[in-house]
């Protein structure tokens, strides 16, 4: 169990790591002319980072995730902790999702969006996580 729970954390940091420094590359692209090589540039290193980092850490929390929860039988569903965490961890997932949506839009040069709005959804995850972390440890109900 301690491998899993060492391996879920692991997995967590890595998709946090996306998903913070993602928006932050949508910020730069926004600003980037269309068509210029900074704009491709910024294309290939969100696909990389959506594809080769972010989406598989993210399954990787869930599959760890699960396997805590109902395989080694450590997670009390009668406190409502537990249910906090797993409607974050959802919304968190929803907002990974919009991500790969804005990043198809930047694939296709689709983007509208001015650089401000993706240093405002920049702070979403993070604070997602603030919740997670404080319903973990804490444990406020």
């Amino acid at each position: 169990m301690e491998w899993v729970k060492a391996l879920h954390i692991l997995s967590v940091i890595a998709w946090m790591a996306g998903m913070l420094y993602l928006p932050r590359l949508f910020v730069y692209h926004a600003d980037a002319e269309k068509g210029s090589v900074q704009s491709e540039t910024f294309k290939v290193m969100e696909r990389r980072l959506y594809r080769g980092i972010t989406t598989p850490a993210m399954l990787a929390t869930w599959v760890f995730g699960l396997w805590l929860a109902f395989g080694f039988g450590i997670v009390d569903f009668s406190q409502g902790w537990m249910w906090l965490k797993a409607v974050m961890v959802l919304l968190l997932s929803g907002v990974h999702g919009f991500y790969g949506r804005l990043l198809r839009d930047f694939a296709n040069d689709r983007n509208v969006r001015p650089s401000r709005f993706f240093r405002a959804i920049n702070e979403i995850p993070f604070v997602i996580a603030i919740v997670i972390v404080i319903a973990v440890v804490v444990k406020p109900f």
